[in-house]
């Protein structure tokens, strides 16, 4: 049988995450192990998806306050249910999504063209005439509108 909670040594075997990120999870309030009475952590099991969640999240590029916020909408002192993570997942859907576009679009302008209006190829005289793209803003415009 397995037990309710574990050691940060366990959770650290577990997720492949040093010891020393968990507790700057810790410290930024991702994670919430109780203390023993002899001041030792221990996590509850559940802590390992919250560890591959915030291993997956900053891979799509969310910042640790972004994943904060998604963490806290997690009850504290249980295991999150699959319902809890559904949750999560719906509201982190619009931004995957938009990652998801962001990504193409910047995947099939790079070997082109990264749209900036630098005029400094020659495509940029056909596909942005006299700096059409600069009169947009700045930065990389085909790219990011």
């Amino acid at each position: 049988m397995q037990t309710k909670f574990i050691t940060i040594g366990d959770l650290a075997k577990r997720t492949g995450v040093a010891v020393s990120a968990l507790r700057f999870y810790e410290d930024k309030g991702l994670l919430d192990p109780i203390r023993t009475s002899g001041n030792q952590r221990r996590f509850l099991r559940g802590d390992i998806r919250r560890v591959s969640f915030i291993l997956i999240a900053q891979k799509l590029g969310l910042g640790l306050a972004e994943i904060e916020d998604h963490l806290s909408r997690l009850p504290q002192g249980r295991n999150p249910t699959l319902a809890d993570w559904q949750k999560i997942s719906r509201a982190m859907r619009h931004e995957i999504d938009n990652k998801i576009k962001l990504l193409t679009r910047t995947r099939n302008q790079l070997d082109q063209c990264i749209g900036c209006g630098c005029l400094s190829l020659e495509k940029c005289r056909l596909y942005n005439k006299d700096d059409k793209l600069g009169l947009r803003g700045p930065g990389p415009r085909a790219v990011l509108d």
